[in-house]
């Protein structure tokens, strides 16, 4: 995980010009909170939904007189509640806390507009910099603050699949593209849909990985400071194989959300979804067992690294109940807080003293590769990239998803990276 220093350090360096931020002004520790807290999420699905319900039973044993209010909006990875999220901000009546994830999302967009008070102090009065990744607080931080409350660990490059189906098929797990490809053959003469897919977004989040898994750690990571064009051969290449797998996917896609896309594949419709480890939770939170139901393997190519995004907690500037999301997000830091929330959730804790035992075989797997894998950051989670840079990638994605024009698609990107991001 400590290379998770050198990969990531990097991406600071594309943060917009921030407005300078006032010096944190915690004085005295959180222990008494009361009244209404507003905290704007967009966990709605199974799993996800569960895990927060969970953290936020902690808050009520600790602060039992802190109403809070999860004013959750549905849309995988943000993509509607951030939208409702800027119409607030911009009317200036933001809620007191709101989810974000950790990276250029949170230091590009949000620090950058002066819209969010340090946190430091927090750290400090809980002990945070000893049990939270010194590469973790490197992303969400800038000029010496640090502007949120990681709550977990997610892993994007994963493929979930169905066993039955394979072995139905006579399939082994693939493990290389070609495999892939050949098995989606097999699968789609046999009329079930090898790659289960939902709204634009889930499009977005499979190209990321299928960027990583056709080109080298060094070339992904110089994607996102502009030392490798978009115009290069190793993105043609990627478009090229992710033009392919969309052959396979089903045609609904554009109608679906990511967890009726993992449903697919729960029910036998589908044998494959590509999406991140909040799936897992999606399964559980059906009773499906692992190893029977569903099982997992990483994105061909991606084997030995671990493509993170982080969901984390902000405090407003101007907020309503300030000592409330002070006592929120006190809680979403705390080892019982991400105890309670990621074994459900389907992530890991983003602090490194939780007890193992608590989590099942495959988010146990995960804390074993964060610690020794390459890290590197998520495009569609908001690690690599801040939200208008992201925004004009997916504009080129949509264009893309429409027409099929790899080549227009590749200049797309190309733009995007002049427009909003490094490129010159």
């Amino acid at each position: 995980m400590r290379k998770l220093i050198g990969a990531l350090v990097v991406i600071m360096i594309l943060a917009a010009c921030s407005t300078p931020a006032e010096e944190p002004v915690l004085e005295e520790p959180i222990e008494t909170a009361s009244g209404r807290v507003e905290v704007f999420s967009w966990w709605t699905a199974g799993g996800e939904a569960e895990g927060f319900e969970a953290m936020v039973r902690v808050l009520a044993e600790e602060h039992p007189d802190v109403d809070l209010i999860n004013a959750a909006i549905a849309g995988g990875t943000g993509t509607n509640a951030r939208a409702v999220l800027a119409t607030r901000l911009e009317a200036g009546t933001p809620p007191d806390s709101w989810q974000v994830h950790a990276g250029q999302g949170l230091i590009g967009t949000h620090a950058a507009s002066g819209q969010l008070e340090p946190l430091n102090d927090l750290y400090e009065q809980n002990g945070w910099f000893e049990v939270m990744p010194p590469p973790l607080i490197e992303v969400i931080s800038q000029d010496g603050n640090i502007y949120s409350v990681p709550v977990n660990i997610h892993r994007a490059n994963v493929i979930w699949y169905n066993p039955a189906v394979l072995q139905a098929n006579d399939l082994d797990v693939p493990q290389t593209w070609d495999a892939f490809f050949a098995a989606a053959e097999t699968l789609d003469a046999a009329g079930i849909t090898p790659i289960a897919m939902g709204e634009q977004w889930t499009a977005l989040h499979l190209f990321e990985t299928v960027l990583l898994g056709t080109m080298s750690v060094e070339e992904y990571n110089a994607l996102w400071t502009g030392e490798l064009s978009w115009e290069s051969q190793q993105v043609t290449e990627a478009i090229d194989t992710f033009g392919r797998l969309l052959a396979y996917t089903n045609e609904d896609a554009a109608s679906l959300s990511w967890d009726q896309a993992a449903q697919a594949v729960a029910d036998g419709d589908a044998a494959f979804t590509v999406m991140g480890d909040w799936a897992e939770g999606y399964f559980r939170s059906q009773d499906l067992v692992v190893g029977e139901d569903y099982d997992w393997v990483l994105v061909p190519g991606t084997e030995g690294v671990f493509q993170f995004l982080s969901d984390s907690f902000v405090l407003s500037v101007g907020a309503e109940n300030r000592e409330g999301a002070l006592a929120f997000l006190t809680v979403a830091g705390s080892r019982e807080g991400q105890e309670a929330f990621s074994p459900v959730k389907g992530s890991i804790c983003a602090r490194t003293d939780c007890n193992h035992d608590l989590f099942g075989p495959y988010l146990q797997e995960a804390m074993a590769d964060w610690a020794a894998d390459t890290v590197v950051g998520s495009l569609t989670h908001g690690v690599v990239a801040a939200d208008p840079w992201r925004a004009a990638i997916d504009e080129a994605l949509g264009v893309y998803l429409a027409d099929g024009d790899g080549a227009a698609f590749q200049n797309g990107l190309a733009g995007a990276c002049a427009a909003e991001g490094p490129c010159e």
